[in-house]
């Protein structure tokens, strides 16, 4: 049996050390480990920590990209690389606890696929964090036909299936939390209280998780472009009927004054129900632009040497299919 974990790391030289022990010395018993760190096109010295730490134990690895291309994406390159049975994921800032790695390969070894993790509320976190956390899984689950829980992030296991599932994804930009969701499979929920950033500041701006909303509703969801039909609709119902009127008001009565009010008022008011509609559709046009690129979703600058190159997308990992089912411990 072989545990691999996956770190993506952004301008996180100040932490992978201590992550790597942190993970380490919770990740222990009768298998095999490999720690995969994902180097974000980091710009400071991540990518020379790694090295060291890889040249100072075989068990951790890297793999650098030629540019940031994002958390999801980084992620997927982890799970790209990873050779294990099953695959944790979790952030380089220790705000996921690696003790928490027991009980979720306890829940795979019980015969779950899929175990995923849900942030307890904290008063610690900021007001804004709160805020734009509660906001982002109301809009998804809002116009999203996949549910989400509030406080899921990426901190999870999958078993080797998911693994492969989710790497022979045609999707260039694709969206993990909502993947993972949609997948199906036995999943398991953990709740966890997010511990403080060991050092150095977030890296997720605002700007970040807008972008991430964004692709997590045009990914699993028409229901936008549904929005935009019925706000057409209505506001076609409201110009016809003031149509009505305005000729009412004409030829049966004398009341009919010139002014330029209700005309700028109801061009402005359509004007920007088209604008909105219009850049819906923008959205999911652009995203079939880029899938119909089918660019890589990410590009490798330079690993350890120690990890094998991925098979082809649309094949199993070596010696991983057929599976057979988990056996719960007695």
């Amino acid at each position: 049996m072989k545990i691999s974990i996956v770190i993506p790391a952004y301008n996180e030289e100040e932490n992978l050390s201590e992550v790597a022990a942190r993970i380490k010395e919770n990740l222990t018993g009768r298998y095999e480990r490999e720690l995969i760190f994902v180097d974000d096109g980091s710009h400071d010295n991540t990518q020379h920590v790694l090295r060291e730490l890889h040249r100072q134990d075989p068990e951790i690895h890297y793999v650098a990209l030629s540019r940031n291309f994002g958390h999801q994406s980084a992620l997927r390159a982890g799970l790209d690389y990873a050779t294990g049975d099953c695959i944790i994921s979790l952030d380089a800032d220790m705000q996921h606890p690696p003790q928490l790695l027991p009980e979720l390969i306890g829940h795979w070894l019980a015969g779950y696929d899929i175990v995923y993790t849900q942030r307890e509320d904290d008063e610690k976190l900021s007001w804004f964090k709160r805020s734009t956390s509660n906001a982002f899984y109301g809009l998804m689950n809002s116009l999203s036909s996949v549910s989400f829980e509030p406080g899921t992030a990426d901190y999870r296991l999958i078993d080797r299936r998911v693994a492969d599932v989710v790497r022979n994804s045609p999707d260039v930009e694709l969206f993990l939390r909502g993947f993972i969701h949609w997948v199906g499979f036995r999943q398991k929920k953990v709740a966890y209280t997010p511990a403080a950033r060991f050092r150095g500041k977030t890296k997720y701006t605002l700007r970040k998780m807008v972008k991430l909303a964004f692709n997590g509703v045009t990914s699993f969801s028409v229901r936008p472009l549904h929005l935009a039909t019925l706000a057409g609709a209505v506001v076609s119902a409201l110009a016809f009927s003031y149509a009505l009127y305005a000729l009412y008001i004409l030829l049966f009565t004398n009341d009919a004054v010139p002014g330029w009010t209700s005309t700028l008022v109801s061009v402005l008011f359509i004007g920007g129900i088209q604008l909105l509609v219009l850049g819906i559709m923008g959205e999911y046009l652009g995203r079939l632009f880029v899938q119909s690129k089918q660019r890589p979703p990410y590009l490798v600058s330079e690993t350890d040497g120690g990890l094998p190159v991925p098979p082809p997308r649309g094949s199993l990992m070596p010696d991983t299919a057929p599976r057979t089912p988990h056996i719960p411990p007695a």
